[in-house]
């Protein structure tokens, strides 16, 4: 697929390109479609098994995907990652972030180690990528950001998770500002802002910590609060970061797309 499509000729480099569990996660839905409109990718993960179906999708839409390990809350890792990725393709044309997750509990009863932690890997590690691929586009005279925020980070979503909410309304801001600055050098930064998915995340954690494991009950609740007649997957968010990727977005920066099915704007 590598010489067609919308993003054909492009180098991408996905933090998160794995997922929790089987099935279509933010991570590997884009990943299988970005190779599906032509690119080249170089997926990193935290768990090198988390990619294994990734690369599966990835090959049968007649893909390749390079992988490698990292750990976002290191900033040698992610250099690492960032140079492992040059070795391979020589430049990097897209940057997606989709490293994160939550933690209950507001201020007084979440634990500082936990505040920071939920710091350093949601908020710190877009940070961190940022910082060394940013120099990477500039010499290049172009390139694209995408960074996973969620709705979480605009609006109250049923659960009080100070830290993940902060965070990730942190990713929104620290996009904008980004954008600014590397506006005139041809760098293009907005945030997909997901809600409430049916993704791996769902069956793995979610129902275990929301639903004393009733997958079933946690899908009706989430779908309760969603004013679509049904929920969305990762294959949405991806369909978001192939348009925010690709040229066809070229007039786009600084922005978000609101991916929840309308569950933010809805009243009550």
């Amino acid at each position: 697929m590598s010489g067609s499509g919308r993003l054909a000729g492009k180098v991408a480099l996905i933090f998160g390109a794995g997922s929790v569990g089987p099935g279509w996660g933010n991570g590997r839905a884009t990943a299988t479609r970005f190779a599906e409109e032509g690119a080249q990718l170089f997926g990193v993960d935290r768990e090198l098994d988390r990619m294994k179906e990734t690369l599966e999708r990835v090959k049968e839409v007649g893909g390749t995907m390079e992988t490698g390990f990292c750990d976002v809350t290191s900033s040698q890792s992610i250099s690492d990652a960032v140079d492992a990725c040059m070795k391979r393709y020589g430049r990097i044309d897209i940057l997606v972030n989709n490293v994160g997750g939550s933690a209950a509990g507001g201020p007084v009863e979440m634990a500082e180690d936990v505040w920071d932690s939920q710091v350093d890997t949601n908020l710190k590690s877009v940070f961190l990528t940022c910082k060394y691929v940013l120099p990477i586009m500039e010499k290049q005279g172009s390139g694209a950001i995408v960074n996973l925020a969620s709705t979480s980070g605009i609006r109250w979503t049923g659960s009080a998770q100070v830290a993940y909410a902060a965070t990730k309304a942190g990713v929104i801001q620290l996009s904008r500002v980004v954008a600014v600055q590397y506006a005139k050098k041809g760098i293009r930064v907005n945030t997909i802002i997901p809600g409430q998915l049916h993704t791996p995340l769902v069956e793995s954690r979610l129902a275990g910590q929301r639903a004393g494991g009733d997958v079933a009950k946690l899908l009706e609740q989430r779908q309760a609060r969603i004013p679509l007649p049904f929920m969305g997957d990762g294959r949405d968010t991806a369909n978001a970061a192939v348009f925010l990727a690709s040229d066809e977005a070229r007039f786009v920066t600084g922005t978000e797309i609101v991916v929840d099915g309308g569950m933010s704007v809805r009243c009550g």
